[in-house]
């Protein structure tokens, strides 16, 4: 006598779980990456915002700029970066003074820096 049963068979849960599983390890991978990107754009953006601070700071000062370490809870003149990002200016000795500048974040093995050099030329290691 032939049943009419309605249902799922283990076998085919077991190959959507399989197939759940091989998609899972293919996407996360991809979204650390994702998110590593995204922290280096904040470093970026914090270090491009930096810049216009400081040249806003030194046309108010007789062009000094102001060197230090800054985190969004204890900002710096004025300046306080993105969540999870530290920030640390130092003074380059002129004539033209100048400034450099590194960004961290506390998620994120990379290091973004202005250069001294090439002012205004963002790289990331």
């Amino acid at each position: 006598m032939y049943s009419n049963k309605k249902g799922f068979t283990l076998i085919e849960l077991l190959i959507v779980v399989v197939i759940i599983g091989i998609l899972a390890a293919i996407a996360i991978p991809k979204f650390a990456s994702t998110k590593d990107k995204a922290y280096v754009a904040a470093m970026k953006s914090d270090l491009r915002n930096l810049a216009t601070y400081e040249e806003q700071y030194a046309a108010d000062n007789n062009g000094a700029y102001f060197g230090g370490s800054a985190t969004m809870a204890t900002p710096l003149q004025g300046f306080s970066p993105s969540q999870n990002v530290t920030i640390n200016v130092t003074n380059v000795a002129g004539p033209p003074s100048s400034w450099t500048a590194t960004a961290t974040h506390s998620q994120s093995a990379k290091l973004c820096d202005n250069g001294v050099t090439a002012q205004g030329v963002i790289t990331c290691t």
